[in-house]
């Protein structure tokens, strides 16, 4: 299986304003069928411990 290179973008087009105490960046995975998968990753900013996730 040869691996797919997606093309992400980093324009902000959501329908929500960014908000600055929120750090965004987009991300890829693999799930357990080998698709790759594209993400917007939202943390806090400056969070340093393990925090929960959630994928949709």
């Amino acid at each position: 299986m040869t691996e797919e290179k997606l093309i992400l973008t980093y324009e902000w087009f959501k329908a929500f304003p960014k908000d600055d105490r929120v750090e965004h960046r987009k991300i890829t995975f693999h799930n357990r069928y080998g698709i790759t998968l594209a993400a917007d990753l939202y943390k806090p900013i400056g969070a340093t411990e393990k925090l929960a996730a959630l994928a949709v």
